[in-house]
């Protein structure tokens, strides 16, 4: 008890009344919920099941712990279960408003927190509501009833600190136990081995991949400098830097990460390339590493893919109207190329693997050559690039077209040998798709031209070029309209695919507890598609300019990316400034 309670309970508080504890069904209930909504495998609760009965941790918080299920998807199953309410942003208090009578050792390891207190309650934030003791002790300790909220530990771990710690984050907690006498030598191997797999750097290296899932980040960027480390997440294509650890720790923190990675820790003078599989909160993720040497250390980018979270959907993407019509019709030739275009970062692969998704049959043989290969497709014989050992993309395309296959995908058209065995595929019957690194689509064709392609080639095969941008999709709980200015009416109208009505209105980005105060949630495409036609290979036959050609595919109906961005900022998909962003090349 004195353990636990830190001031004396008044004696009318002998025997406070406590909530009804969850009874022993609660936890398979929860689990069942769980299951249910594939948020647990059946594998993985028996592990988790198996652990639990060999240790003191219940089950439930055994499946957070080994990241099976996130800490929100356990938060929400037992609110479901209990129809008890989730603990919001707004509950929690900036400063103190009840003086806590529970030691900060207690809160910790329980995960509870006091919010309020009311005449005849306290109100408390909790992460496990199956445990008993937490609530008849906190139930003593203020000789008043629990009103239990159901919170997500983070957040509770997180207003521990500032209501009743020293307000440090949890990479400040780390940053006292990484002191400065850590740093290793840079030729120091085995300390750097050793650094590395200590609990301090294990659980820094943690905390920042968590971090990143929890922000929805596609990448993570590790950048040594002279007196700092940079930490700093791409979330919906835009970097924010992060609370970084101590420069100390540099060295241990890249390790840690080639470690992970299956790299060579003691190679530092050359790019190396590798993936760790991971489990984070419930999520199957791979990570592709990369690390290139510069001139304070390695600089260490981490890609996380999630599989679970990808929609290979065109309209989940933000194809639609005649630009999906178009890019449909293309895809259902038997034979010929279609080439999706666009900037590094623009979702050229998400589109290609998509289009992938919608052709793989039964029927159908699909053999993609890449580098590298981002997501494992069911039905699809994948091949990865190995140039080191002579398997380049126009050697492995030359041994795929003797492996009888539908559909060829070529990850990129990097060379004209490349080109040459796509464009000799497509005539003998094959459907090839692949990737072109080009402003726009009418760009395409004048790539090929200079890649050494002869015209007839592009005519004969080429069936359509996909040009695309990713703009940051506005957030549907925050966003709000605003009336278009007057003088923007004429272009807003000219480029509409339906007819505006009065007002005209446009959305701008606000922020909120959803989108993490930026005002936008996820990215869209916005496309176009050049279907090849009779005028248009005609125009390719001639040497037409780029701008000649999209003027021609632009009279015989395509809508640019301009135009799709500024249709999707009409129907409040995005803001008008984002399409500027993203368009401002073209």
């Amino acid at each position: 008890m004195n353990a636990v309670v830190e001031a004396s309970l008044p004696a009318e508080a002998a025997h406070p009344s406590v909530p009804q504890t969850p009874t022993a069904d609660t936890v398979g209930q929860v689990e069942e919920h769980l299951r249910k909504r594939r948020k647990l495998s059946d594998s993985d609760l028996f592990r988790a099941q198996r652990v639990a009965a060999e240790g003191s941790d219940s089950p439930t918080r055994l499946l957070v712990r080994l990241g099976m299920v996130s800490e929100k998807d356990m938060a929400e199953a037992f609110s479901q279960v209990l129809n008890l309410p989730l603990a919001q942003a707004c509950d929690y208090p900036a400063t103190p408003a009840v003086e806590s009578r529970l030691a900060l050792r207690f809160m910790k390891d329980a995960q509870v927190v006091p919010l309020r207190e009311e005449d005849d309650q306290v109100v408390v934030s909790l992460a496990d509501p199956t445990d008993p003791f937490v609530l008849k002790s906190t139930a003593l300790a203020f000789g008043k009833r629990v009103a239990p909220l159901i919170g997500i530990p983070s957040e509770i771990e997180s207003a521990i600190e500032r209501l009743f710690g020293e307000g440090k984050s949890q990479i400040d907690n780390l940053r006292d136990e990484l002191t400065a006498g850590e740093g290793a030598a840079e030729d120091d191997i085995e300390h750097l081995k050793d650094l590395a797999s200590e609990a301090p750097i294990i659980r820094l290296v943690s905390l920042i991949i968590q971090r990143a899932v929890e922000q929805r980040a596609s990448d993570i960027h590790i950048e040594p400098f002279e007196d700092q480390l940079k930490i700093r997440y791409r979330i919906d294509g835009v970097l924010h830097e992060k609370d970084a650890p101590p420069t100390q720790s540099a060295a241990a923190v890249i390790s840690r990460v080639k470690i992970l990675a299956k790299l060579n820790i003691a190679e530092r003078r050359l790019p190396q390339d590798g993936r760790i599989p991971l489990r984070v909160q419930g999520k199957e993720l791979d990570l592709r590493v990369s690390t290139v040497p510069t001139l304070y250390g390695e600089s260490v980018v981490m890609r996380l893919l999630d599989k679970e979270s990808v929609n290979f959907d065109f309209g989940v993407l933000g194809f639609e109207g005649s630009s999906l019509e178009r890019l449909l019709t293309v895809l259902d030739r038997p034979h010929g190329i279609v080439l999706v275009t666009g900037p590094t970062g623009s979702g050229k692969s998400t589109t290609l693997y998509t289009a992938l998704s919608r052709l793989n049959t039964p029927e159908r043989k699909i053999i993609t050559v890449e580098d590298p290969v981002e997501y494992q497709l069911d039905g699809i014989n994948q091949i990865q690039v190995k140039p080191q050992v002579g398997l380049s993309f126009a050697n492995a395309l030359r041994a795929i077209v003797r492996q009888d296959p539908d559909i060829i995908m070529v990850g990129e058209m990097r060379d004209v040998e490349t080109a040459r065995i796509a464009v000799q595929s497509a005539l003998t019957g094959h459907l090839v798709l692949s990737t072109l690194h080009t402003n726009d689509a009418a760009g395409g064709v004048a790539r090929l031209l200079d890649m050494g392609v002869e015209d007839y080639l592009i005519t004969s095969t080429v069936n359509g070029i996909v040009g695309q941008r990713l703009v940051r999709r506005l957030c549907s709980q925050c966003k709000s309209p605003y009336p278009a200015p007057q003088e923007l009416l004429p272009k807003l109208a000219a480029v509409s695919e339906a007819s505006l009505v009065e007002p005209v209105l446009l959305y701008q980005a606000n922020g909120c507890e959803a989108c993490g105060g930026t005002g936008f949630f996820g990215r869209l495409v916005i496309a176009e598609v050049l279907h090849m036609t009779d005028p248009l290979r005609r125009a390719v036959l001639s040497h037409s300019t780029a701008s000649e050609i999209r003027k021609l595919a632009t009279a015989e109906g395509m809508h640019t990316i301009h135009d799709d961005g500024i249709n999707k900022a009409l129907k409040g998909l995005t803001t008008l400034q984002e399409v500027i962003r993203a368009t401002e090349a073209l």
